[in-house]
């Protein structure tokens, strides 16, 4: 698969090292199903749901209740001007002897959704909710063997909540409102990760950047993505490290084809769909470079994924000091 050999050992073994952490700490909604697909809904306000860009993963040969889609080129536009917006107006009300982020330590919330207390009903270990955050921090540190960038993530508490009605966390639906209203913790800076069984083949979901903080802000993952989990091809942890991207303002590699603007960064090579699995040498668009599927934000397995660009790096690091930053 064109893999570098440490990254092969380090997914086996589903454990990274927490030093990269420390080391770096001086640092939408999307859906994802188990192999077919992520999806983006209608923009909005995050009031609801329904309101915010969906962006939806599925498992190979899973099939999603709602058909997964592409955020629209009008929905794109939108986004993209809010952002310029939003950078305006950090500007103009920042201090000229305060320098926007270059390096973030994010802090993690997790939410450990079970039915009961047994692992298949959603107990997993603390050792795998360790472990995904070792692997997103040698992801974004670029130590798998992509683009460093400006964060590291700490751990800073689980919260185990056994509710029944909240299990399977159903995407869009009132009860992920009511759970999420009644957990979510910290300003848009935390990260408020939701681990449980999922509806329709999901792998996850996460909410898009906003400049105004609402409960439904963060991202679901399926408890048995992380690393050594039951989720196989997707049991390495990066169906978590895909949904922050999103969290941190990125879009799909293939996001609006082989035409237009795309993901709005430079680097990443044009896509005319999501791959799967890990196509090797795969070329859908006519533009320089072969589609890129070793990218976290395709659909790729999670061994085939390794690296961020510069310059999704660059855009995430904006959209962390339009939108984030404290």
């Amino acid at each position: 698969m064109g893999l570098r050999p440490h990254l092969l050992t380090r997914r086996t073994a589903g454990v990274a090292s927490t030093t990269l952490a420390l080391l770096l700490s001086t640092a939408a909604v999307g859906v994802v199903p188990a192999a077919s697909a992520f999806s983006a809904a209608p923009a909005g306000t995050c009031v609801e749901p329904a309101d915010v860009h969906a962006d939806a993963r599925i498992k190979a040969g899973g099939i999603a209740r709602h058909e997964p889609n592409e955020l629209t080129a009008q929905q794109v536009k939108e986004r993209e001007a809010d952002l310029a917006a939003a950078l305006r107006e950090r500007a103009s009300r920042q201090s000229a002897t305060v320098a926007p982020l270059a390096t973030v330590t994010i802090p993690v919330v997790v939410h450990v959704i079970q039915e009961d207390s047994t692992r298949a009903g959603g107990n997993i270990p603390d050792s795998m909710i360790s472990n995904q955050i070792s692997v997103l921090n040698q992801a974004y540190s670029g130590a798998t063997g992509g683009a460093s960038t400006a964060f590291a993530f700490q751990l800073q508490k689980i919260n185990r909540v056994t509710n029944p009605a909240w299990y399977p966390i159903v995407q869009g639906s009132s009860a992920e409102r009511s759970m999420k209203s009644s957990l979510r913790e910290g300003g848009k800076n935390v990260l408020n990760m939701y681990l449980g069984e999922l509806s329709d083949d999901l792998l996850g979901w996460a909410t898009f950047p906003q400049r105004r903080l609402n409960s439904m802000d963060g991202v679901v993952v399926l408890n048995e993505s992380l690393p050594g989990g039951t989720a196989t091809n997707y049991n390495q942890g990066d169906t978590a490290t895909h949904e922050v991207g999103h969290w941190l303002n990125l879009y799909h590699t293939f996001q609006g084809g082989c035409s237009g603007s795309g993901d709005s960064v430079s680097d990443t090579p044009a896509e005319a769909s999501p791959a799967y699995q890990c196509p090797t040498g795969r070329d859908t668009c006519s533009a320089p470079g072969l589609d890129p599927i070793t990218n976290f934000m395709d659909y790729t397995y999670d061994s085939c994924m390794y690296q961020f660009t510069p310059g999704q790096a660059s855009r995430m690091l904006t959209a962390w000091n339009a939108y984030r930053a404290a």
